[in-house]
């Protein structure tokens, strides 16, 4: 396959998809029981019947639901995102200080779940059968049936309640002020978050990994460097580490969907203010230009992650470059 026709259909996709999901998610919002205005004042019963309705004029909700869209999407290929009802700022700025949070708690979590379950689906490759195996394979079943809430709920009452090891939640200590906050600390109140979204993401990584290994170490070329004296270690890391590594990286890559969705999940639970939790709020209080931006911003991030995974497929197997 051309590299320049792939590069275009995967643009023209994308595209696709952003498009897509754009109107999809207008069409809910549109169609929700909240109401903008209501979940704007919230408790506010002194408002009158004519500025709930001059509201109603300034946002545009008066308008029909095509127009507001067109409007939206116009404003979005001129590079505006709009204007956020509940924070009252540009929409584009809130997302650009929410994303950073995010990839500082999703980064980690997604290079820690690769490399803890390539290791974890090696290991048990190489002890086939073994104890060890069953013992890897069953935490991987258990751990891919587990819900991300309730293990970050699981982890709050372990480690934040019962042993008091670590803080409840929020990025940064209470009653500290921003300047004083050090890096020391942002790690700490980072630490289960990290540890929730990192051990979600293990399991399909080390089933993975366990089968191509496998498959490897099953191989007729495995069986003759056998015969030449290599030892099972010898045996992965020249034969076994070079084969199935790819594969895991591309899995890895795909797994950025999941990833913010266990996002959204974990900064729920703790409280944590990233993307995830940010698009909570903006779908519970209406807020539609922020949560059409946060879709629209998540779904770049994880096509990105697909068509990354497809690239390097590309690069590294010669195969592909010739279909």
């Amino acid at each position: 396959m051309n590299k320049i026709h792939f590069m275009f259909c995967k643009l023209c996709r994308g595209i696709t998809l952003l498009l897509g999901l754009s109107i999809l998610t207008f069409t809910l919002m549109y169609n929700s029981p909240i109401d903008p205005i209501t979940a704007y004042i919230g408790g506010d019963v002194s408002i009158t019947l004519e500025q709930r309705e001059a509201l109603y004029e300034q946002w545009g909700l008066n308008q029909p639901p095509h127009v507001q869209y067109l409007h939206w999407l116009e404003n979005i290929v001129q590079g505006d995102m709009g204007y956020s009802k509940i924070h009252r700022k540009p929409v584009s700025a809130i997302i650009g200080e929410r994303f950073m949070a995010s990839i500082l708690l999703m980064g980690p979590a997604w290079v820690l779940s690769g490399c803890i379950g390539f290791f974890l689906g090696t290991l048990a490759a190489v002890k086939q059968g073994g104890w060890v195996d069953k013992m890897i394979t069953w935490f991987a079943y258990l751990q891919a049936s587990v819900p991300t809430f309730w293990l970050g709920l699981m982890l709050l009452i372990v480690f934040s309640v019962w042993l008091r090891w670590l803080p409840i939640g929020i990025s940064v200590p209470i009653g500290v002020a921003a300047e004083e906050v050090t890096m020391a600390d942002r790690l700490y109140h980072l630490i289960l978050p990290l540890a929730t979204l990192s051990i979600i993401g293990i399991a399909n990584t080390t089933m993975h990994t366990r089968e191509k290994m496998q498959e490897v170490l099953s191989s007729e070329y495995v069986l003759f460097a056998k015969t030449r004296g290599e030892s099972t270690w010898q045996i992965v890391k020249n034969h076994g580490l070079r084969n199935s590594l790819l594969p895991v990286i591309t899995l890895q890559f795909a797994y950025f969907g999941e990833l913010f969705g266990g996002s959204v999940l974990a900064e729920q639970v703790f409280s944590y203010p990233g993307l995830g939790s940010t698009l909570t709020e903006a779908g519970l209080k209406s807020d539609m230009p922020l949560l059409m931006g946060i879709v629209l911003i998540s779904a770049v991030f994880v096509f990105s992650g697909n068509m990354f995974g497809d690239i390097i497929n590309i690069l590294v197997n010669p195969r592909l470059q010739e279909e």
